[in-house]
């Protein structure tokens, strides 16, 4: 016949262990990250021709970027970052050609991916970058634009439409015959 103490002996031998529990929330754990992981990754990025996310930040400047606000006007969209050498290679390509397109229905906006903001924002003083930038510190434009490395630049239309998306570093040359394509368009 068992005694109240022989069944609390049997429950408690066929209970789950400190040790066991704690290996299960580690577990749940890690599948929730990566279960996050794969459902915060990049999206694919805009097709050409297709309409482009927008979005809306605060510039390091102060000055609003809003994609949205700017339908009629060409938008050059860069992503980048402090740490990145493509984008050092480039930073001065973009720079001249926001410089001859300035008040000619072209907005330029850079958004640093994966940075910091003290560091981006010297990034911006060293090669004098002078259209808005900011730090996308969610990184949610860059998946919402399936970003998965720097530099990408993006050439949007006056109907907020991709007419271009570059990967790697690119010249002059390569925007301008791009953007000149969307104000004729």
């Amino acid at each position: 016949m068992e005694t109240p103490e022989t069944t609390q002996q049997d429950t408690s031998s066929r209970g789950l262990s400190p040790g066991w529990m704690a290996a299960g929330v580690i577990i749940l754990i890690v599948v929730a990250l990566l279960v996050y992981s794969v459902a915060a990754g990049p999206s694919e990025p805009p097709l050409v021709g297709s309409p482009v996310p927008d979005f809306e930040f605060t510039a390091l400047d102060g000055s609003t970027m809003n994609l949205g606000a700017n339908r009629g006007n060409v938008v050059v969209v860069n992503f980048f970052a402090s740490w990145c050498d493509p984008c050092r290679e480039e930073a001065a390509a973009l720079e001249e050609t926001w410089r001859a397109y300035q008040g000619q229905d072209v907005q330029f906006y850079g958004i640093a991916y994966k940075d910091a903001d003290s560091k981006a924002q010297a990034f911006l003083d060293e090669f004098d970058v002078s259209y808005p930038s900011t730090v996308d510190t969610s990184n949610r434009a860059a998946r919402e634009y399936g970003v998965t490395g720097v530099p990408e630049t993006f050439v949007v239309d006056r109907q907020g439409l991709l007419v271009r998306h570059f990967l790697g570093p690119i010249t002059q040359d390569q925007l301008a015959q791009e953007i000149e394509r969307a104000l004729n368009q």
